[in-house]
């Protein structure tokens, strides 16, 4: 039998085929966790041999790759499916999915800059050349993906490295040909579509989305990549555009780049048309068409929130904002949370905003702020998460809710956040004719139409259909409700038609 490294083999305990097939196999697949990280083990300690021939080198990284992927799944699935987990496991299946997929990034393009480079046996690997390049783009999309599940920080540079590949995948021919990516998973992709699926998951917004949005978005993507559109030249109906040449993230086209050679245009295509049709398919029906996969059954409402999601971020002329912002520099009372909002709304003892955290006012608008955030305490922020906003120096609390959401480092981050009400006061409610107790929250913010009031109230207490009362002075307020303004985890924000009454004399 001819050596595959011409003489002696290197000391490695995967220096033998049939030695790396085992120690896969005596993985621990029990503890998804920990065959995740014995597998970002192996994809480094291959990478690092320096004996290995090219050949075998890119032959041990497919292998480990698809020994992955059934735990990669499983992981996913378990990181998605509980919304609440305890902080220490939440980090530690982030940490390993992310890891895994920055590992077998980093292993594929090496292995493909070996091939680039005509390193000694590489050649050999000239027709598998297209599973290795969309193998690549699909790894560093994971990367991108995973990045994002906890709103950054982002590292720029993987967008230099998915740039690099795509177009050496150009260069080659090799762009369009079609691969089974992996051993049992059904389907054909190409390394242009894992490219596609890259860039548009990065121009559909998914810092506004929660991590199962963010999940279903990736799924929805790749339902509809085939008809995604990829240009060289810039056309009225495309609105986002990639440089190659850079490590630059996509960008939307506010305005024409300089042309240049490197440079690539993207939109939805046919995919918006898809999409839209989809849309009407499940508001008529209640129900996901089997043949869209999304790794599990998720409720009607739930998708249809994030095909509208895309429609918008997919469409020629994506949204842009309704309100002009203003740069400002302040500061800002911050406090969380329905139980932080109502206790500094009704001026409980204590709660006077002086245990408030303390961010940064960058810019405002009619509709919001934005604010930079000098340190995250605790691990409560997140999309959708409730604010009392004070302006420092002020004495009244504005009510908003998290709309966006990035951290540059760690503990260091940027939000969006939507106003919900410019002023509040505490209301005691009750059913209408029955009992009370429910305190909730009247929104006064002037934007009301005439006889209606928008009213915050803690998730589950409010009963669809039954009428809420509550007293002003000497008058009692009927609230007749008309529908959810929006919601959150802690709350809802509802909208009532009011009509005021005269309490009798015998009341």
């Amino acid at each position: 039998m001819i050596s595959l490294f011409g003489g002696k083999k290197p000391d490695h305990p995967m220096a033998g085929i049939r030695e790396a097939r085992k120690l896969l196999e005596e993985l621990p697949a029990t503890d998804t966790v920990k065959c995740a990280e014995e597998l970002t083990h192996w994809l480094q300690s291959v990478m690092a041999e320096e004996g290995f021939k090219a050949e075998y080198r890119i032959q041990l990284v497919q292998l480990i790759d698809e020994a992955a992927q059934t735990q990669l799944r499983k992981l996913a699935r378990e990181y998605m499916a509980t919304p609440r987990l305890a902080k220490f496991q939440e980090i530690r299946l982030w940490r390993a999915i992310y890891e895994y997929w920055r590992e077998a990034g980093l292993a594929y393009s090496g292995c493909i800059d070996l091939y680039a480079a005509g390193a000694k046996g590489a050649d050999a690997q000239k027709g598998g050349m297209p599973l290795l390049l969309a193998r690549a783009l699909r790894a560093l999309a994971a990367q991108v993906k995973w990045m994002y599940v906890r709103y950054g920080p982002m590292d720029q540079s993987v967008w230099g490295v998915i740039a690099k590949v795509y177009a050496l995948a150009e260069t080659r021919n090799f762009a369009q040909t079609r691969v089974t990516l992996y051993p049992g998973v059904p389907g054909e992709s190409t390394p242009e579509q894992e490219f596609l699926k890259a860039v548009m998951l990065s121009a559909s917004s998914p810092d506004s989305l929660l991590p199962l949005e963010m999940e279903l978005c990736e799924r929805l993507i790749a339902h509809f990549c085939t008809s995604f559109t990829l240009r060289l030249d810039q056309q009225p109906d495309i609105a986002y555009w990639i440089d190659l040449a850079t490590s630059q993230a996509p960008l939307r086209l506010a305005r024409p780049p300089q042309h240049a050679p490197t440079l690539r245009f993207f939109a939805a295509g046919k995919a918006l048309e898809d999409l839209e049709a989809l849309i009407d398919t499940i508001k008529t029906s209640g129900a996901v068409p089997s043949q869209v996969n999304l790794g599990g059954s998720y409720p009607a409402d739930t998708v249809l929130d994030v095909l509208n999601h895309l429609a918008l971020y997919w469409s020629p002329r994506p949204p842009e904002r309704r309100h002009q912002r203003h740069r400002v520099k302040s500061r800002l009372n911050v406090v969380h949370g329905y139980d932080g909002v109502l206790a500094v709304i009704g001026g409980e003892p204590g709660h006077d905003g002086s245990g408030a955290e303390s961010w940064i006012v960058e810019n405002v608008s009619a509709g919001g702020f934005g604010a930079g955030i000098p340190e995250v305490k605790g691990e409560w922020l997140k999309i959708g998460c409730l604010l009392g906003l004070q302006p420092e120096g002020g004495d009244n609390w504005v009510l908003g809710v998290i709309r966006r959401l990035q951290r540059e480092v760690p503990l260091k981050g940027s939000v969006g956040i939507q106003t919900i009400a410019r002023s509040a006061q505490l209301v005691e409610l009750s059913v209408s004719g029955g009992a009370g107790g429910e305190s909730g929250i009247l929104s006064v913010d002037g934007s009301e139409p005439p006889g209606e009031v928008r009213v915050l109230l803690r998730t589950g207490a409010f009963v669809p259909g039954q009428n809420m009362e509550y007293r002003k002075g000497e008058k009692t307020c009927l609230l007749i409700p008309q529908g959810v303004v929006l919601s959150g985890e802690e709350f809802e924000l509802l909208r009532f038609r009011e009509l005021i009454r005269e309490n009798s004399s015998e009341e």
